[in-house]
C-alpha cells in the first residue's frame, strides 16, 4: 500500500541517482549517504492513532483481525524502519488508553512505558486518554519520555495545570531539517464524562492552529508542520472534522489523525484557505497499521519527493 510522487524535475534526478546507486551495490544505508552528500535530506515520520490499550495482538480467531497488532511486532518494525534511515519521527494521534484489561488494571502505565521504550517523540490527546480523568494522565506522565502536544485545551483549572511536559507546539531538529508539530483535540463534551474533564476547557481548533502554525512556519522557520488530531477524519454533518479543519488552516503540511478510526491506505489531499495543498492521513485503529510517510528535501529545504506506506503489522 503506498504512492510515489514527483513534483518536479528535481524528483527524476533524486530517483535516478538511488537507482544507479543501488545498481552500484549499495545499500540503503549507502543510498542515503551518497543523497545528503548530493544536497538532499530526508524526513521519515512513522505515526498511529486509536492504539486503545492493544498491548497484544488479535487472538487468532478473530474474525476480522486474526493475529494481527501488538506492541513486540510494532516494535520490531519500528527498530528495523530506524536501522534503514537517519531521520526519523514517531507520533501517535491520540486514544492511547481504554479498550483491554491492561488499561482496567494498570491506567495506562504499560501504554507509556512501551511507547517510551519505542522512542515515540510526540502525541496528543483522544478523548478515551481522559477517561480516568486529568489526574489520571497526569500520574501516568512520570512513565513517558515523550511530549504530550495540544493547542486548543486550557488546562489551567484542572490537575494537568502542574504538568511539564503538555506543549501547543514542539519543534524537532532531524539532521538539518526544522520540524514543527502542534496538536489539536476533539470536543469533550458528550464523550467523557464530566466528572474526568473538571477544568478541562476546549477552544476552536481553527483559530489556535492557525495561530501556533504561523509561528512555526514563519517565526520559526520550520521546514514543514504536523498537526497531529483528534478530531475525526469526515463526518456527515457539520461537525469539524480533519477535512473541514485542513480547508480552513494555512501553514499546516500534513495532518495526522485519529479518532474515527479510518484506513487511510494513502493520505487524502485537501486545498487550504490559501489554495495550498494539506495532507491527511489517518491508520485505523489497534495499531494493527503503523503509518509511514518519507520525505526528501533539497539543500534549500524545499520538499520534492513523498513516499507513503501503511504497514500492516
Amino acid at each position: 500500500m503506498g504512492e510515489l510522487k514527483f513534483q518536479n524535475r528535481r524528483d527524476f534526478i533524486r530517483y535516478t541517482l538511488g537507482a544507479a546507486a543501488l545498481a552500484g551495490g549499495l545499500d540503503v544505508q549507502g543510498v542515503n549517504s551518497l543523497l545528503r552528500d548530493k544536497g538532499f535530506s530526508k524526513l521519515t515520520i512513522l505515526y498511529t492513532n486509536d492504539q486503545h490499550s492493544r498491548i497484544e495482538p488479535f487472538p487468532e480467531n478473530d474474525p476480522k483481525y486474526p493475529g494481527e497488532g501488538g506492541f513486540a511486532k510494532r516494535a520490531a518494525l519500528i527498530e528495523k524502519i530506524r536501522n534503514e534511515n537517519e531521520e526519523v519521527l514517531l507520533l501517535d494521534a491520540g486514544d492511547i488508553f481504554q479498550g483491554t484489561p491492561y488499561f482496567n488494571y494498570f491506567s495506562g502505565e504499560v501504554e507509556y512505558k512501551l511507547m517510551s521504550i519505542m522512542k515515540y517523540d510526540a502525541v496528543t490527546f483522544g478523548n478515551h486518554d481522559f477517561d480516568l480523568g486529568s489526574e489520571n494522565i497526569l500520574k501516568q506522565m512520570k512513565h513517558a519520555s515523550f511530549d504530550f502536544i495540544n493547542c486548543n485545551y486550557d488546562f489551567k483549572d484542572s490537575a494537568l495545570a502542574k504538568n511539564k511536559k503538555i506543549f501547543p507546539y514542539k519543534i524537532y531538529r532531524k539532521g538539518k531539517l526544522k520540524i514543527g508539530i502542534l496538536g489539536i483535540g476533539i470536543d469533550l463534551e458528550n464523550l467523557v464524562d464530566k466528572k474526568y474533564t473538571e477544568g478541562v476547557k476546549y477552544n476552536d481548533p481553527v483559530t489556535n492552529a492557525n495561530k501556533w502554525a504561523a509561528v512555526l512556519k514563519h517565526d520559526e522557520k520550520c521546514d514543514y508542520v504536523i498537526c497531529l488530531s483528534h478530531l475525526g477524519y469526515k463526518y456527515n454533518d457539520s461537525k469539524i472534522s480533519d477535512v473541514s479543519f485542513a480547508s480552513q488552516t494555512k501553514n499546516i503540511d500534513l495532518i495526522i489523525g485519529g479518532h474515527t478510526h479510518t484506513f487511510l491506505d494513502k493520505p487524502d489531499v485537501v486545498k487550504n484557505c490559501d489554495n495550498g495543498e494539506v495532507q491527511i492521513t489517518q491508520v485505523g485503529w489497534a495499531g494493527i497499521w503503523l503509518g509511514k510517510i518519507d520525505i526528501e528535501f533539497t539543500s534549500y529545504s524545499q520538499k520534492i519527493l513523498q513516499s507513503s506506506a501503511a504497514h500492516k503489522i
